[in-house]
């Protein structure tokens, strides 16, 4: 579902991804794990067509980033470091605002759902300039899911999110994986990653150094090879 080939990404003489190759398959929610400056951020922007490779291919669907950006942009759910969201809207009325730009129809009672669903439901009619981090980052998850996309990009989602709602994203993309939906998620928290996804990845030095089926690591096993990446990833 998400493919990326011999992904080089430079900014001038600075080498952010080095050849990077990734498989996600469908249905599958693949956890990707790194330090600061790994280039986490630099490839799901990729994905979501919002930057382009300087060498490399990548395909989400099926579809080619490159030229067929629109098409993908309608499969894909992001949630980014940046809401994307209006300040000066309520919670609905963002919602609803997306809603249009996805075609969506009767979409009301999916709004109102959803808002529940990520604990917002009492403030629906409140501006979004009024919220906390945390409470603009769930609304934020709402509106990645709001158009059901088969894939879903998620940059450090639980961002900001307190314990309790760090909780009910967790249950929320539980719920996502059980219908079939492809997950990519970085995160820094690697028992969280290890405990919410299918698979985990280790990006270091630009590439993948290290992936795994989570059922097959324990905490101290993930930690153990990730400190071992970062550190042959530093001896380059």
């Amino acid at each position: 579902m998400i493919e990326a080939r011999g992904i080089v990404k430079a900014f001038g003489d600075h080498v952010v991804l080095r050849g990077l190759d990734l498989t996600v398959a469908e249905g599958e929610f693949l956890a990707l794990v790194g330090p600061n400056g790994a280039g986490k951020t630099t490839l799901m922007r990729i994905l979501a067509t919002l930057s382009r490779p300087t060498r490399g291919q990548a395909r989400i669907a099926g579809l080619d980033l490159r030229t067929q950006g629109q098409e993908v942009r309608r499969r894909i759910g992001l949630v980014s470091h940046q809401p994307l969201l209006y300040g000066d809207l309520s919670a609905e009325e963002n919602l609803r605002f997306y809603a249009r730009l996805y075609g969506l129809r009767d979409a009301d009672q999916r709004i109102h759902a959803l808002l529940e669903q990520v604990g917002l439901g009492a403030r629906r009619t409140s501006l979004v300039r009024t919220f906390s981090r945390g409470m603009q980052q769930r609304l934020a998850i709402a509106r990645a899911i709001l158009h059901d996309p088969p894939v879903l990009l998620l940059d450090e989602p639980d961002t900001g999110l307190d314990p309790h709602a760090a909780e009910r994203l967790q249950a929320l993309l539980d719920e996502l994986a059980t219908r079939g939906r492809t997950v990519l998620m970085t995160t820094h928290q690697l028992e969280r990653g290890l405990r919410m996804a299918s698979r985990i990845a280790v990006l270091a030095g630009g590439r993948i150094a290290f992936e795994a089926a989570t059922g097959a690591l324990s905490p101290q096993a993930l930690r153990r090879q990730y400190d071992e990446a970062i550190l042959e990833a530093g001896a380059r």
